[in-house]
């Protein structure tokens, strides 16, 4: 074939705030009712906080019929058509479309002051909603479930069955779990278990983070006043927050028990991958700082560089030209391109334009794998369905290794 196949690593789907409500299971739209106008309003300062509330409305003037593709199947695959894309791994939506899952669900799911209770019935709305999506175009979407795991073990075992059942296909965890047991603790063995039999990968999702020790009080005294520099600290942090349920994991033995377990980081950038590894190596390798902590690796099968390379994969959104220099350091076999549509941040509409400007001269059997093909062995897609979508729309390889000026 004379065209890549393209599978997005990261897109974002959600309702409006309000419409998640016939999602909501009956008994819960009364708290529904009385909590949107919160979410709303915290949205809303959460978009002031990153100084985007402009430039979002600015980059949306105009783009109404295409935005909509968040929660529009019709409108979603004229953008994936466009863009090039054949598949895409399907995330919870937050502040740029305004819809957010109810009670704390979506990619955050922090439990401080959240109720347990509501926040399953929130994931619970977002995994209906997102079954149906899943459904429209079943061989183009990869829908992941909302799974607060820390809460309850069975009933995340049990809801990743139903999940699985519905034809989601993978798992989205908190990255964060407050004042319960790190991933790390065997307490999780069981829902591991699970994911490993049915093969559905993990997700963890950049974002999160302890917003308060960058942004202040929230919400924000009576000033309503952002320290300086809040933005510039939380981006250079918030990879951390994405890889320390990895780091956990990795030294927990987690897949040492469960060799066949899958995870993914995504929109974290791929940019920290060659330190990261570099550093698991060195502490495994017991170096002089890490003789007098004792034996914390005999129960490990392999250094955790090996299992990296082979049970996780880096959803690199929007991959940069410095990321495709970085490819060999990073594992051109770990690294899966993304488009984060419909963000401000992602390729969207500019696709084409932003993947030549990354990936022009690259290899085409390395380009072959980063946009796509790496992706569907880490979630078995089927390719001879996708082929002739990919025919069609997928971007040309010759484009990639002309000459850039003649492109």
């Amino acid at each position: 074939m004379d065209r890549y196949l393209v599978i997005s690593s990261d897109g974002h789907a959600g309702l409006h705030a309000a419409d998640y409500r016939p999602y909501v299971d009956p008994k819960y739209r009364k708290a529904f009712d009385e909590a949107l106008p919160i979410q709303i309003e915290a949205t809303s300062r959460m978009s002031d906080y990153f100084l985007i509330t402009e430039i979002n409305e600015d980059w949306r003037r105009g783009r109404d019929a295409e935005l909509a593709g968040a929660w529009d199947p019709t409108a979603r695959d004229k953008v994936l058509d466009e863009d090039g894309i054949v598949a895409e791994v399907l995330f919870p939506d937050g502040v740029t479309e305004m819809n957010s899952p109810p009670f704390g669900a979506g990619f955050t799911m922090r439990p401080e002051g959240a109720s347990a209770e509501l926040m399953w019935a929130g994931c619970d709305a977002h995994n209906r909603f997102i079954t149906e999506f899943v459904q429209t175009a079943p061989e183009r979407r990869i829908g992941l479930a909302c799974i607060p795991v820390y809460w309850d073990v069975d009933l995340a075992v049990a809801k990743t069955r139903e999940a699985k059942k519905n034809g989601l296909a993978g798992v989205l965890l908190p990255p964060m779990w407050g004042d319960f047991d790190a991933y790390h603790h065997p307490k999780y063995d069981p829902f591991w278990a699970v994911c490993q039999e049915l093969d559905m990968p993990i997700h963890f999702h950049s974002g999160p983070a302890p917003m308060e020790q960058f942004f202040g009080p929230l919400p924000p005294g009576e000033d309503g006043r952002v320290p300086p520099g809040a933005v510039g600290a939380y981006l250079m942090e918030v990879h951390v927050w994405l890889t320390r349920p990895l780091t956990f994991m990795l030294w927990g033995g987690v897949f040492t028990r469960f060799p066949r377990l899958k995870v993914a980081l995504t929109e974290g950038t791929s940019a920290w991958v060659p330190d990261y590894v570099e550093r698991l190596e060195f502490h495994y390798r017991e170096s002089r700082e890490s003789q007098k902590l004792g034996d914390f690796r005999g129960h490990l099968a392999e250094s955790p560089v090996e299992t990296f390379r082979k049970n996780v994969m880096i959803g690199a959104s929007c991959m940069s030209r410095r990321e495709a220099e970085l490819r060999h350091a990073i594992g051109v076999g770990n690294m899966m391109w993304g488009s984060d549509y419909p963000h401000p941040e992602g390729s969207w509409p500019v696709t084409r334009k932003q993947q030549l400007d990354s990936l022009h001269g690259l290899p085409d059997a390395e380009l072959e794998a980063m946009l796509g093909m790496n992706a569907v062995g880490f979630y078995g897609l089927d390719v001879e369905k996708l082929a002739p979508l990919a025919a069609r729309i997928g971007p040309e390889k010759a484009l990639f290794q002309k000459p850039r000026e003649q492109v």
